[in-house]
């Protein structure tokens, strides 16, 4: 396999980061792209992992990691000065995991539970309190970063890190039109910038997370 590393990923999944963040360092990887019905129950998929969520990638010891904030992490940490993230031991280092992690662990998930409201709830008539619960809390958090970003051209520091290109992934999941509010200018700002940058847009000619 190239580069001893191997991504499991799908257009428009989270493997977007992840696959810039492998660009961004000059890394080579096998892509392997995973249908959602390999990854649905029952799939064969589920024997690389077993919860069936992309991306995951094979290490070159034949380990699995999951998780794309992770992984962009763990890459970050394997290609240093190659613009991923910060040093550990950095000045930006603390607010790098921070925002990365709140991208991640806050943010992501409750996007999710609009997209796929069955999961969150054992009553078929609470769909549609799940999903206007979650876009309300998805909102709650964007406008956290909106406010960060007032007088910032990016989260962390003054270049742009792979927690730049998270943010612009999950700005452009929202629904119901799958772009920032137009009242969102730092955010917006942010989002340009980031799908400016070659190596993103070029990744993201496959992925379509914005219109190329």
């Amino acid at each position: 396999m190239a580069g001893g590393f191997t991504l499991y990923s799908r257009p428009g999944s989270g493997g977007f980061v992840v696959e810039v963040a492998f660009a961004m360092a000059g890394q080579a990887f096998e892509n392997v792209e995973i249908s959602k019905t390999e990854a649905g129950e029952g799939g064969s998929f589920r024997s690389v992992n077993p919860v069936g969520q992309v991306p995951a990638l094979i290490l070159p010891d034949g380990r699995l990691m999951t998780e794309s904030a992770a992984i962009c992490l763990y890459l970050a940490e394997l290609f240093p000065g190659r613009g991923i993230g910060p040093l550990a031991g950095s000045t930006d280092r603390p607010d790098f995991l921070r925002w990365m992690l709140f991208l991640s662990s806050a943010h992501y998930p409750t996007l999710l539970r609009w997209y796929y409201p069955a999961r969150r709830t054992t009553d078929a008539t609470g769909i549609d309190a799940v999903k206007a619960a979650a876009l309300a809390e998805s909102e709650q958090l964007f406008a956290v970063i909106e406010t960060h970003l007032a007088g910032r051209d990016w989260l962390v520091g003054d270049a742009m890190t792979i927690a730049d290109v998270y943010l612009a992934m999950l700005a452009h999941w929202l629904p119901p039109h799958d772009s920032p509010r137009g009242d969102w200018v730092n955010i917006i700002r942010v989002c340009a910038s980031v799908a400016a940058h070659p190596v993103v847009a070029e990744v993201n000619r496959a992925h379509r997370v914005w219109p190329a």
